[in-house]
């Protein structure tokens, strides 16, 4: 019996890749991001922007497609300070959105993180696996969004599917 869940691919997203201490971030760029998380593994959404605490210093920067050159206008990479890096890296993943009442289920079987909501809250964002792939979680209203390596998305794509089935 089938699972009660909708798969949908999303279209390229943008994405930058910033590196360095968030009070550096903050000096070159703060007023064209949006706050940066206070915890590990979180997001702050502002704006129509994401922006997501991946790592040690180290942050993901999400946007729709359409804002990357004025995002890229605006962030500067070529001509950041030695103390930080900022990468356009939109290119690299691909978006899933997964929802309905089963959600629960089919990422259960997808990665091993306890997504309950008490653990992985409305604003959680991290790199785990899926499918045995490296992939990115993160809630959205509905469920959640999960991100694999581009040259992986057709195959995520089938994993979904079939569990879904």
């Amino acid at each position: 019996m089938p699972y009660d869940v909708t798969t949908t691919r999303l279209d390229t997203q943008a994405l930058f890749d910033l590196k360095g201490p968030a009070a550096s971030l903050r000096h070159w760029k703060g007023p064209d991001l949006p706050a940066f998380p206070d915890q590990p593994n979180t997001r702050v959404d502002e704006g129509g922007l994401s922006l997501m605490w991946i790592g040690p210093n180290h942050w993901l920067l999400r946007a729709p497609l359409p804002e990357e050159a004025a995002l890229e206008a605006r962030l500067r990479p070529a001509e950041a300070p030695a103390d930080i890096s900022i990468v356009r890296v939109s290119d690299t993943l691909a978006f899933f959105r997964l929802t309905g009442p089963e959600v629960g289920e089919i990422m259960a079987i997808a990665c091993p993180l306890d997504l309950h909501p008490a653990r992985f809250g409305a604003q959680a964002a991290c790199f785990t696996e899926a499918f045995g792939l490296k992939a990115l979680v993160t809630r959205c209203a509905d469920g959640f969004d999960l991100a694999v390596e581009q040259s992986y998305g057709a195959l995520c794509a089938d994993y979904l599917a079939q569990a879904i089935a």
